[in-house]
């Protein structure tokens, strides 16, 4: 498995940390070598014995963040595998969705400048394989494929009613002040929207859960190893 530089590298996990603490504080747009290494204790050109440039430090910060929550949803289905039914499995991407601090901090600018960064390291189709729709076009057939999903509703619809959840209840819950006062946690909300919408009326065996929360936490283990192959290409060799 790849060590990363910041396992190595007491230096670099400290610009990695004070460029992470720079684009929650004013986003990425504004972000400078200079800043980022005065913050760390170091010299700039430390800065560069690890990354070429400042936007290969910024695509491997934000495909860290994205590393992260993938091992979060990982680590959670390994260790309940009942998490992968509808009910439970939309708030958990959900709330993970929600722990990434740096996203979740930035402006419309800094996400036109992100998506030229990501563009043109060719590195596109990865991080879009992280959002709703591409998260739904991956698992809902595995839930289907192990009878989680019920009958009498074609694959695409009860993707695209998976995707609506997601993206609605996630637009609602980044901007609580703009809807309507619930009783009830948004996410038992979503819990319940999910599985009367989805689930099938007779609970699948503990054993169907098991193997179905297998095969998704493999699909996200691939995507979570090609962020790490990308952490790789973004750091100079050697470093």
């Amino acid at each position: 498995m790849t060590q990363l530089v910041e396992h190595r590298s007491p230096k670099a996990a400290r610009i990695l940390d004070s460029a992470r603490a720079s684009v929650l504080d004013h986003g990425i747009r504004k972000l400078t070598v200079a800043e980022v290494a005065k913050a760390a204790g170091v010299g700039k050109g430390t800065v560069y014995l690890y990354w070429t440039s400042k936007e290969d430090l910024l695509l491997g910060l934000f495909a860290r963040e994205a590393m992260s929550l993938l091992d979060m949803v990982i680590e959670h289905l390994t260790a309940d595998p009942s998490a992968v039914a509808p009910r439970r499995l939309a708030p958990l991407l959900l709330r993970t969705g929600r722990k990434g601090a740096m996203a979740n901090r930035l402006t419309a600018a800094d996400w036109e400048l992100l998506r030229q960064l990501i563009q043109q390291s060719g590195a596109k189709d990865l991080f879009v394989a992280t959002l709703p729709r591409a998260l739904c076009e991956a698992v809902m057939p595995i839930l289907e494929r192990h009878g989680l999903l019920k009958e009498g509703q074609s694959l695409a619809d009860q993707s695209y009613t998976m995707h609506a959840l997601l993206t609605g209840f996630g637009a609602a819950m980044s901007a609580p002040d703009a809807a309507p006062r619930g009783d009830t946690d948004p996410d038992e909300i979503l819990a319940l929207a999910a599985a009367s919408l989805l689930e099938p009326a007779v609970a699948p065996a503990d054993s169907a859960l098991a193997t179905a929360a297998a095969e998704v936490t493999r699909v996200m283990d691939r995507t979570r190893e090609a962020f790490v192959d990308l952490i790789g290409r973004t750091e100079v060799s050697g470093a």
